[in-house]
């Protein structure tokens, strides 16, 4: 079966891809840390998604995929600073919240302890949809999405297009998997935003008060 794409166009997507990861988060943190907004976010999500990128890095270090490595360094830098901003912002009481989502985020260690750092590899790139998914039912439990970025959305979606692309051409299993649920998740809250925007929702005024 020939490839999907040349290999070339193939390599420069795939670093297209890294960077995108490397930064997807950053425009969350900027607009979380200059306008105090905590609206749409979700504290499981922060959490959840600072663990999984921790797990890229060790799997990175232990399988020697050393372009893992810059990648997931950096997501798992931004994550951080996203959670201490929102503890910050919202009390300690959401430490519970976050470390909720970080537990959530240990799902790849009985893959790691039965089958080694492959099978852990395998869950982790599985495990997109389930990072995203936190983040994504914040967004449709509120209609006031002033504190989500959708430039980190965007960034999302793009990415994981060139994973499931990059799945279809070399067959592999998980990258489909986890391509096609962060294309899904992502379309999601693009539409969401696109339908509420980063309006409040208004309570309507009683009738007493129009006029």
């Amino acid at each position: 079966m020939s490839p999907v794409l040349p290999p070339t166009v193939m390599t420069v997507l795939l670093i297209v891809a890294n960077l995108l990861g490397a930064t997807m988060a950053l425009p969350q943190a900027v607009r979380l840390i200059r306008t105090g907004r905590c609206e749409g976010l979700s504290g499981p999500w922060a959490g959840l998604s600072l663990a999984m990128n921790l797990w890229w890095l060790s799997y990175g270090l232990a399988e020697r995929v050393w372009g893992l490595v810059p990648v997931s360094a950096v997501g798992a830098a931004v994550y951080a600073l996203i959670v201490v901003t929102w503890i910050r912002l919202r009390g300690w009481g959401e430490l519970r919240a976050v470390s909720l989502g970080a537990a959530v985020g240990l799902f790849p260690l009985p893959f790691l302890l039965v089958g080694g750092w492959f099978l852990a590899g395998l869950a982790i790139g599985a495990g997109y949809g389930v990072q995203l998914a936190p983040a994504v039912l914040a967004t449709f439990r509120t209609r006031d999405l002033r504190g989500v970025a959708a430039g980190m959305w965007l960034m999302a979606w793009v990415e994981a297009a060139i994973f499931l692309l990059y799945g279809i051409t070399i067959v592999d299993g998980t990258l489909l998997i986890g391509g096609a649920s962060g294309v899904a998740l992502s379309t999601a809250v693009l539409a969401r935003l696109a339908v509420t925007g980063h309006r409040p929702f208004r309570v309507a005024r009683p009738a007493w008060a129009l006029g």
